[in-house]
């Protein structure tokens, strides 16, 4: 009995060193895979990193895709910036760049600057060139002395019978180049319009010119408010005597 018990206890002996050493071989094993696995997935970080910074490059490029360029023909941006605009005049206005043309008398006393174009007319003694709103009357007379302020307003009560709603400015002496000048300024009630009939409050300049016993009257009239400064300067500077 004692030798079985023996035996007995020498092959579950041996049995515990093979369980041992094969529990020992596997954890061997499975630390070996374990290893491999952590090899394979070190070998494999730099390429997914590679991988995922391409996806990203590729995102942000197709975020900043480029605007196809305009077809043929089609809507182009075009810069807003100030354009040139054309002159606008205000009724009675003469534009800036009025032609003007010399005017003779049969008499051929003197000679002076109309605008060219306007309607020329007769009345009486009197030439009249008129446009719109604007005209200029001509006369010529044959005082035994020169104009003066005393003159002009002597003259006054019969410019105010002739002239409806004549209303007094001002008289003056003024410088042109063919000389001292008597002025006198003031409003009046404009023609009727032609087409509503309706009328207006015109501005009125009569020059008072004078040379050698020979008078010419330039009467100036245009709608109150115009600008008519400069085309009134050139008339009345451009008068010659001949």
């Amino acid at each position: 009995m004692k030798h079985t018990h023996s035996g007995s206890q020498h092959i579950h002996s041996a049995s515990s060193r093979k369980w041992g050493q094969r529990h020992q071989e596997a954890l061997r094993n499975g630390a070996s895979k374990r290893a491999e696995g952590e090899d394979l997935m070190t070998s494999f970080r730099p390429a997914l990193a590679v991988a995922l910074t391409l996806i990203a490059v590729s995102a942000g490029l197709g975020g900043c895709a480029t605007k196809p360029a305009p077809t043929p023909g089609g809507p182009t941006a075009t810069s807003t910036g100030p354009s040139a605009t054309p002159e606008d005049n205000p009724p009675g206005d003469i534009p800036d760049n009025q032609a003007f043309v010399s005017f003779t008398p049969p008499e051929h006393l003197f000679t002076v600057s109309v605008p060219e174009g306007w309607a020329r007319t007769t009345q009486g003694a009197a030439t009249l060139f008129t446009d719109k709103s604007n005209s200029i009357r001509i006369d010529i007379r044959t005082p035994t002395a020169a104009p003066t302020i005393d003159s002009a307003r002597a003259e006054l009560p019969v410019v105010e019978a002739t002239t409806p709603g004549f209303h007094l400015g001002g008289i003056s002496v003024v410088d042109r180049k063919a000389g001292q000048v008597v002025l006198i300024t003031y409003t009046a009630t404009s023609p009727p319009n032609a087409v509503t009939g309706k009328t207006g409050t015109n501005a009125v300049e009569r020059y008072e010119f004078w040379h050698a016993n020979d008078e010419v009257i330039l009467t100036l009239s245009g709608a109150v408010g115009a600008d008519n400064v400069d085309p009134w300067r050139t008339i009345t500077d451009s008068l010659q005597w001949l």
